[in-house]
């Protein structure tokens, strides 16, 4: 039963990715119901964030095809909810359909919630199997759980370098250094973040959109930090384009803007660094309602996230070239490092091409 199950979780998070830039600050879920006989009878998944769960929607297309999921088997990449929230608990739903097994992926990180929806159900009599592909369960959901662990924002940082770790020439040239496969992926990334934050260096020298142009895409809200105020007003990135942004400054530096779209967020001084406690302004984001964060940045600002211990993600574009000039951009620094053994440490998730480009996924790794 073990393979018949994950073949179904599988679908159920394939399903979930659906709902990536559309349900945030809510869970990814897909879920997938089968008849008494072991047939698929509806499958959903969570399609924005107010409206049904994922359970509720596989339910629905069951009922809309005429068919009877009493005694059948619901799989879901996460527990079922326990609670009203927006909507009513699937956990109820799924007792009151008469559905007798319950399969689920991982359980709610919410260690208010954790582990109710699943004892609702076990004394309600259904059957639960629990842990299917549950790594893969927890990936899908590796931004919720960091929100509902840590109450901050989960935070990735994009590069795209050369084989020899170079983002720019000595004189900033950099487009393009990866090819189209790679940047279209990019604007899927976007998409999925809630914010994609960059520095007023970045922003100087490239004066970038900072947009989506995935097709039904989201713009995501943009986050500029910007110490002493020295961008310009008309900069692309403050295009009043129905896109919130955020612009951040030290606390004694004035800045106002004239679109109604940019709202300043003024910082203390992190006096190890000298500039803008990095800190403050991430769990002041997660208080305005930013779960989560796509740094497309310079090297000092990828190295101060890194170095304060902030970055969650890395998705590392790899082009097969050779920059070969020592005065070329790394994609961090800021780091004083003798030992080898003293690097920053990641853990490789996965590696997809893009040819000719490779995309490096890796967590850095905590240390306690």
């Amino acid at each position: 039963m073990q393979k018949f199950y994950e073949k179904y979780m599988k679908k159920c998070i394939a399903l979930a990715k659906k709902g990536e830039g559309k349900v945030s600050p809510n869970p990814l879920v897909g879920a997938v119901v089968l008849d008494k006989n072991g047939n698929i009878a509806g499958y959903g998944w969570h399609k924005k964030y107010g409206e049904a769960h994922a359970e509720v929607n596989a339910v629905k297309m069951a009922d809309d095809r005429g068919i009877n999921i009493e005694g059948g088997t619901i799989i879901v990449s996460l527990e079922p909810c326990s609670h009203y929230g927006k909507t009513p608990p699937c956990a109820d739903m799924i007792i009151e359909r008469g559905i007798k097994k319950s399969v689920i992926g991982c359980s709610d990180p919410n260690p208010v919630v954790s582990g109710r929806g699943i004892e609702k159900l076990k004394n309600a009599g259904i059957e639960i199997v629990q842990g299917i592909l549950e790594n893969e369960c927890k990936s899908l959901n590796e931004i919720f759980i960091k929100n509902q662990i840590d109450k901050s924002p989960f935070i990735a940082i994009k590069t795209a370098v050369t084989l020899d770790g170079k983002i720019a020439t000595k004189t900033g040239s950099s487009k393009w250094i990866t090819g189209e496969k790679a940047r279209n992926y990019v604007q899927k990334l976007r998409n999925k973040y809630d914010a994609i934050l960059t520095g007023s260096g970045t922003v100087i020298a490239d004066n970038p959109s900072l947009t989506c142009r995935m097709k039904n895409g989201k713009n995501p809200v943009r986050v500029i930090i910007d110490s002493k105020s020295v961008c310009s007003s008309d900069s692309k990135v403050f295009n009043d384009d129905g896109t919130k942004v955020f612009w951040a400054v030290l606390e004694t530096t004035k800045a106002e803007h004239k679109n109604k779209n940019v709202e300043v967020i003024k910082c203390p001084l992190d006096k190890k660094s000298g500039k803008i406690d990095l800190n403050y302004l991430v769990q002041t984001l997660y208080e305005k309602g930013i779960r989560s964060i796509l740094v497309e940045a310079g090297s000092g600002l990828n190295g101060a996230i890194i170095k304060a211990g902030l970055a969650d993600k890395l998705y590392q574009f790899i082009a097969p070239k050779i920059l070969g000039d020592k005065d070329g951009k790394n994609y961090a620094e800021g780091f004083d490092i003798n030992d080898i053994n003293d690097c920053t440490k990641l853990q490789v998730e996965h590696v997809k091409m893009f040819e000719p480009d490779v995309l490096i996924e890796a967590s850095f790794v905590k240390i306690l």
